[in-house]
């Protein structure tokens, strides 16, 4: 049996996510001579190389990127089982951990905070990322928890419905179809798109949509994130197909307009989203039933 430490673990763990020695040691509060030690202590405890040099840097090796998962793990328990003591002493409540896709943003700290009116006391950390970082966090125990639509199938996570996530297509207010009633979609063929960037899940969701349709439109931008396609909808430069979450204020405002195209608006689901074959505990429990019951609440948009 190998003697590793917790603290050697915690070291591996924050050079992997600083990126540097140096930026470990900052993150670990101890000295950078005291974070290499630390590596090299697990290194000869496990007699294979866990860091290696790339150009003027250095990074993990083959080794260390197949120990850091089980590395996450461990902590990942500890944390938990720390949690559960203080809270059975009376101590505090524990930190929430929740990734989120960008657009569930729009919502999330609205859930967190009614979730928090539930746990008094409980601390919140808010990761947000698109699907595929949201994914690779769980699969790699940074995260125990997070909301998403539904992942590939292939995806090591549970995913369980909670809420529907409609999408619309926006345009200027001054735009000549913004009053126009049952909209064709082949009205759309030649107007001015602005597309979300590759590999966005809105834009593949919006290229499946026009391959049923059988419809080609005229692509004119290509932008990335929802706050940039909305400067430029709004701006007059085209129209969009965007998640009904991301434009609640400017429709209050008067601001943007959803176009009235018939079969409109399209619906997927908000998940909430664990590793799969891993029972949650504790806080992360307790977030998760949060959300099955009031999830399609907290979640609805309040205009379309």
């Amino acid at each position: 049996m190998k003697d590793l430490s917790l603290r050697q673990l915690r070291g591996l763990v924050a050079f992997a996510d600083s990126g540097s020695v140096t930026a470990a040691a900052d993150a670990l509060g101890i000295s950078q001579p005291a974070a290499s030690m630390l590596l090299r202590q697990l290194e000869q405890e496990l007699g294979v190389p866990l860091v290696e040099r790339r150009g003027r840097g250095a990074g993990l090796s083959d080794a260390g990127r197949a120990l850091l998962p089980h590395a996450r793990a461990v902590l990942d328990e500890l944390r938990r089982a720390e949690e559960t003591l203080s809270r059975r002493a009376g101590g505090a409540a524990g930190q929430l951990h929740l990734g989120v896709v960008p657009t569930a943003n729009y919502f999330a700290p609205r859930m967190l905070t009614e979730f928090a009116r539930r746990e008094p006391g409980v601390g919140f950390k808010l990761s947000v990322g698109r699907r595929d970082e949201i994914l690779a966090m769980l699969k790699e125990h940074r995260l125990d928890i997070a909301i998403a639509g539904y992942p590939p199938g292939e995806a090591e996570v549970e995913a369980e419905s909670f809420a529907r996530h409609p999408h619309c297509i926006v345009a200027s207010p001054a735009h000549p179809l913004a009053q126009a009633r049952r909209i064709a979609w082949t009205t759309l063929r030649d107007e001015p798109f602005i597309f979300r960037e590759a590999g966005s899940a809105t834009r593949l969701f919006l290229e499946h949509l026009l391959q049923a349709q059988s419809l080609q439109v005229n692509v004119t931008l290509e932008l990335a994130g929802n706050e940039t396609v909305k400067q430029a909808v709004m701006a007059g430069m085209g129209i969009s197909f965007m998640s009904a979450h991301a434009i609640q204020v400017e429709l209050d405002a008067g601001r943007l307009v959803v176009l009235d195209v018939v079969g409109m608006p399209k619906w997927l689901d908000w998940c909430f989203l664990q590793r799969r074959n891993q029972a949650l505990g504790g806080l992360n429990a307790r977030f998760r039933q949060f959300v099955v019951e009031r999830g399609a609440e907290l979640a609805a948009c309040r205009s379309l």
